[in-house]
């Protein structure tokens, strides 16, 4: 299956910076190393697994290994939730939220943070609306 963002980012590579916070450059970086760690992953699981179905059966995912990654990297970047991300990425709400686990994880035990940094969108920021959120709810909770 094809996909319209992924698609989008190779059509206009130049946009990548607006919409991930690195140039595509990086991003290639990115998705060559992060594939590397999977396999490699997939590899050290593959030795443990004592198999009921033939290797390559079962359920094949509907994106690819890059657009999983870069969905990913568009979460970081974007703080979107994941009903909104499926939307984007033409799957269901859990399955952007199972790729998003499982590429995150990936990618922290693997990239250096500072591959990563540009990538997530002012953190220091989040962290603070997050507080205030919660001080908001809080103050709401006391006035009942």
């Amino acid at each position: 299956m094809s996909q319209y963002t992924w698609k989008y980012i190779q059509k206009r590579p130049q946009e990548t910076k607006k919409l991930l916070g690195i140039n595509y450059e990086q991003l290639q970086q990115i998705l060559a190393q992060a594939k590397l760690l999977h396999y490699r992953k997939k590899e050290e699981r593959e030795k443990q697994k004592v198999r009921l179905i033939k290797a390559g059966g079962g359920n094949h995912s509907k994106l690819s290994e890059d657009e999983q990654i870069v969905l990913t990297l568009v979460y970081l970047r974007q703080k979107i939730n994941f009903q909104i991300l499926g939307l984007l990425f033409q799957v269901s709400e859990s399955t952007a939220h199972n790729v998003f686990t499982y590429w995150q994880q990936i990618l922290q035990e693997g990239l250096p943070p500072s591959l990563l940094e540009p990538v997530k969108k002012f953190p220091e920021e989040v962290e603070k609306i997050n507080e205030e959120l919660l001080a908001g709810r809080q103050r709401g909770l006391k006035g009942r």
